[in-house]
């Protein structure tokens, strides 16, 4: 499977562009959001990518970031989500602000996407609410970048994605603050709960803390 696109942008559309790749063109679709991220024709560009098969369609998908890639992934596994819904879901609110929805529950925000109903949104949040801790510790990873310019020539490459090395366990409690924080939980609060967390769960990953913090921060009663 196709999972990272690096070239040079041939052609922007309303709703794709067109990727060069060692003489290959590879038409990605994309969000709104994530095309206005992109630099124009002539200039590199690289893409995280999602291939959709269905039996009268093959498409690629692309995103910036592998946590935006992660979230389509997981909302078109939502029943009566497709991959359009997905992507306008993720393109309305970003990866951020869906994660804060379904950590929070906040299904009025998921209705908020283009094409997507009160019914869908509430099985989006009810589904995939524990699946959110550990997309926002993979937010912290890097965004999909282009190659740096060879002398040999055109250095635009198809990979599959490569599985990122392991944070340093130092690094696991300022993750899981800048996480909480990008649910809109005050640093404050956010540093309490990560260290309540990590004094009752010492060996506990990014994902763990986060889990246990929101445990912690969820209203009482």
């Amino acid at each position: 499977m196709i999972g990272r696109i690096a070239g040079r942008i041939e052609y922007r559309g309303s709703d794709h562009v067109l990727i060069d790749v060692r003489g290959v063109g590879y038409v990605v679709h994309c969000s709104e959001r994530t095309l206005a991220a992109l630099p124009g024709p002539g200039e590199a560009a690289a893409l995280y990518t999602e291939l959709i098969v269905r039996e009268d369609l093959l498409q690629l998908v692309g995103f910036p970031t592998l946590a935006e890639k992660e979230w389509h992934r997981l909302l078109t596994g939502v029943q009566g989500v497709g991959a359009k819904a997905a992507m306008a879901i993720v393109g309305t609110l970003g990866p951020d602000g869906v994660s804060r929805a379904i950590a929070l529950g906040d299904w009025g925000a998921v209705k908020a996407a283009p094409g997507v109903g009160p019914k869908i949104a509430q099985r989006v949040v009810n589904e995939l609410k524990d699946k959110a801790p550990g997309v926002m510790a993979m937010a912290a990873g890097p965004a999909a970048s282009p190659p740096p310019p060879s002398d040999g020539g055109d250095d635009a490459v198809v990979e599959t994605p490569r599985p990122a090395p392991a944070a340093p366990a130092r690094s696991h409690q300022s993750e899981a603050m800048s996480a909480l924080a990008n649910l809109g939980y005050g640093p404050s609060e956010a540093a309490s709960a990560v260290a309540e967390a990590a004094n009752a769960e010492p060996e506990a990953d990014t994902t763990g803390l986060i889990r246990a913090a929101l445990r912690l921060l969820a209203p009482k009663g």
